[in-house]
């Protein structure tokens, strides 16, 4: 490659690398996966050094990436929180012990070798041995002032065994198990699960409210002293020791090792054990041992010149993949998922995995009977990186979506710039849990008491099989549920029943229709009147609506006609919940419908807001401007302009008169 092409592909990886980078440290919110952006900042890593002359301060080759959120003090790290150098091969480990062993003129070197947990990096100070103040990494040189977050991860000591003055560096991070919880809840609640754990953690501590990072499960392990008052240690895995004497909860994966090649052999360990740790890791960090070693080496501006990250490469396979069938999440969506010809992988058995959706498979061309490659970085989930088309006999059979739902045969839908079908069946079990809670919840029915937990408690023991059954508990089943549990019972029986007065906006809220908000089930039920009145309602008559539109219309619409729907609000209507609005109903019949009304001038015995009222209870609209599409002006006293402007349209005007007999 010349130099020419060289600047421009560096200009193009330095753009690519900068938006990932933003995306992965400043939203938390990754695009593409930690391998595809290491392979791109090696590729931007090799060029740099191809082209010394083309590097430039804002690579983040040169930088550390991720700023300071904005909201967020600023604290200057007293000690510069570096990245380390990533290297993908047990080569490359030999080289950087090489090149150690070269400039400080010995034969072997001793290394502490520690698992990297994927978390987000943090620097915490003590004063006399009192927590004081924490921070994020950031940008290596500032981090985000997060004392208050931090001061609630429970393994972070508030008063050492010691009253020393140091900085320590950490990873926060949230373990396996309470990541695949933390998803399941975002799901039963209908939010956005998070990407990955790391991403979690960092989302979760850098919350502006700290009452929000309380109640997420993160941890926190303790890998550096960044720097100690009266340090006399001459060993970083000494200070390790020293600081789990202090209380600090440290990183249990590290090992003291003698020469390169016994550091080799536990990264490779780790690498075979990874899989049964509590928390993610996709490396291992190499780091010269001794500390007067190190200020020897010395550091560039990003990474230190005395440790390295090894990143344990993706393990692939090929397997046979022998069904496709299709899964119900809690929020209905509906996700293919490959039945494989089982595989070791990684440390673990495959036999399954995630096609996301139709659109992935439609792009892979996967066919059930195809020979396929699976992948397994770090701990992500499994999943179909490669279809071995050359390897079809023609048997392989196209996959089609089920046009009804598997577990309960409901509809499903897949809308205008969705990835996913859904199914909309109110009582499919699948969604059970996610339409119970979203049900009782404030949005919904604001029945206290009735959280998740409970719910899971109740739908364990058989008491909660759909929404209906809510409305008929006994005061002994949920008294059940806790020891001296009868107040507790009582309580939200009578919350309960206190529901079953709620307005029918919030009903229709709690039914969780798709595109229907609290806003939208508001001027719904202040249109219809009446649950009756609505579950009658046509498409035309949902679609006049402004702040509806044809989507949510056709939502409604085919939610409210199917027989799962029916055969719930009957049950809830038996029950004693109400069906009517407290507002008076605005729709009395359609016979305005499609008609758009100017009012102008002064009426004698209505208001302009009474007059346009009326219009819209029988399913017309008002409008502020004449144009061709007005229906009708209706003219007043002294009507002014817009009578002209209608006069020369050609369009109906109407008197007062005449618009009393329309309604009447």
């Amino acid at each position: 490659m010349n130099k020419e092409d060289a600047e421009k592909r560096i200009k193009e990886l330095r753009e690519k690398t900068s938006y990932y980078a933003t995306k992965y440290y400043d939203d938390d919110d990754p695009e593409i996966s930690d391998l595809e952006y290491d392979m791109l900042m090696v590729e931007l890593r090799n060029l740099e050094a191809k082209f010394p002359e083309l590097i430039s301060k804002d690579s983040l080759t040169q930088k550390v990436g991720g700023t300071v959120k904005e909201g967020f003090n600023k604290i200057e790290h007293e000690v510069p929180l570096q990245s380390l150098q990533d290297v993908f091969s047990i080569e490359e480990l030999r080289a950087f012990d090489e090149r150690v062993r070269k400039q400080l003129g010995l034969d072997v070197i001793d290394y502490t070798v520690e698992a990297k947990i994927d978390g987000l990096s943090s620097a915490i100070e003590y004063v006399n041995g009192v927590y004081a103040t924490g921070a994020t990494r950031g940008n290596g040189t500032e981090g985000e002032d997060v004392t208050e977050n931090i001061r609630t991860i429970k393994n972070v000591p508030k008063k050492l065994k010691e009253p020393v003055d140091l900085i320590v560096r950490g990873e926060v991070f949230i373990s396996k198990k309470d990541f695949e919880k933390m998803n399941e809840e975002q799901e039963i609640l209908g939010e956005k699960t998070f990407a990955n754990a790391r991403n979690a953690a960092a989302g979760s501590l850098r919350q502006l409210d700290s009452k929000i990072t309380e109640k997420r499960p993160l941890d926190i392990y303790i890998f550096n002293i960044q720097r100690l008052k009266g340090n006399t240690f001459n060993s970083h895995y000494e200070q390790l020791l020293y600081l789990e004497k202090l209380g600090f909860n440290v990183n249990p994966q590290k090992k003291l090792c003698h020469g390169i090649e016994e550091a080799i052999k536990e990264v490779e360990n780790i690498g075979k054990r990874r899989e049964s740790l509590t928390f993610g890791t996709d490396g291992a960090a190499i780091k010269v041992d001794n500390l007067e070693y190190r200020e020897i080496l010395g550091t560039t501006f990003k990474v230190p010149r005395w440790a390295i990250a090894y990143k344990y490469p993706p393990e692939r396979k090929e397997t046979i993949l022998k069904d496709i069938v299709c899964q119900v999440g809690r929020t209905g969506a509906i996700t293919p998922v490959a039945i494989l010809e089982p595989v070791e992988l990684a440390g673990s058995t495959i036999s399954k995995t995630t096609l996301h959706n139709e659109d992935f498979i439609k792009e892979k061309g996967i066919k059930i009977g195809d020979h396929v490659v699976i992948q397994k970085a770090g701990d992500v989930i499994p999943e179909v990186v490669d279809v071995l088309k050359q390897k079809r006999n023609g048997k392989e059979k196209d996959f089609e979506m089920p046009k009804v739902c598997p577990v309960c045969g409901g509809t499903v839908v897949r809308e205008e710039g969705e990835a996913a079908w859904h199914c909309i069946g109110i009582e499919c079990s699948a969604r059970n849990l996610q339409n119970l809670v979203h049900f009782a919840s404030k949005s919904g029915m604001n029945i206290d008491g009735l959280g998740i937990a409970v719910i899971e408690q109740l739908v364990d023991k058989g008491y909660l099989n759909n929404i209906a059954d809510i409305y008929y508990l006994k005061k002994e089943e949920i008294a059940s549920l806790k020891k001296n549990g009868n107040k507790f019972a009582q309580n939200l029986i009578d919350a309960i029943n206190e529901s079953k007065n709620n307005d029918l906006e919030k009903l229709i809220s709690a039914l969780g229709i798709r595109h229907i908000g609290n806003k939208a089930a508001k001027i719904i039920a202040k249109r219809y009147g009446s649950m009756s009145a609505l579950m009658n309602a046509s498409i035309e008559s949902l679609n006049l609506i402004d702040t509806i539109g044809g989507i949510s219309a056709t939502s409604i619409y085919e939610f409210l006609h199917q027989e799962q729907t029916i055969d719930l609000i009957e049950k809830l209507k038996n029950a004693g919940v109400n069906m009517e609005s407290k507002s008076d109903a605005e729709i009395q019949d359609d016979r305005f419908a499609g008609k758009t009304f100017v009012l102008t001038g002064t009426l004698e015995n209505y208001t302009r807001d009474e007059a346009s009222d009326i219009i819209e209870k029988f399913g017309g609209k008002t409008s502020s401007s004449v144009s061709k599409k007005t229906s009708y002006v209706l003219a007043g006293e002294e009507a002014g302009s817009k009578l002209t402007k209608a006069q020369d349209l050609g369009v109906t005007i109407i008197s007062e008169q005449e618009f009393k007999e329309m309604i009447n």
